[in-house]
């Protein structure tokens, strides 16, 4: 199973327990069983920061996403870590369940295409 780190700072509720079932799903269903996952959830000003940082895009987001290492082989024993997934409440809103399955499967090494569009439509369907 993939254990799945949860980090929430950023001020409001959200379903943890819900937000780790999808997750541990969606990749169970794209071949990944084992492995880490951090999943954080963090305010407007600290997306904001970390996109400006790691895109040279200054403005708040949904989600991002941090791989690892993606579908790569692995020698035995050493676990896979996934990355992280970074999602902002104030922006997703009350839709979350998109986002994060678009994180995952940017973690997974997919790009935007059609590919990742039907996999997404696939997940939260």
């Amino acid at each position: 199973m993939v254990s799945v780190e949860v980090d929430n700072r950023s001020g409001e509720q959200v379903d943890a327990s819900e937000a780790v079932r999808l997750a541990q799903h969606v990749l169970e269903q794209e071949g990944i069983t084992e492995g880490e996952l951090g999943l954080h959830f963090v305010g407007p000003d600290e997306i904001r920061a970390l996109k400006r940082d790691h895109l040279d895009i200054d403005e708040a987001t949904d989600v991002l996403a941090f791989p690892i290492d993606e579908r790569s082989s692995l020698p035995d024993g050493v676990p896979r870590q996934l990355g992280d997934a970074v999602l902002c409440p104030q922006v997703v809103g009350v839709d979350w369940r998109r986002p994060l399955v678009h994180a995952l499967l940017h973690l997974l090494g997919h790009d935007h295409g059609p590919e990742m569009a039907e996999r997404e439509r696939i997940h939260t369907s």
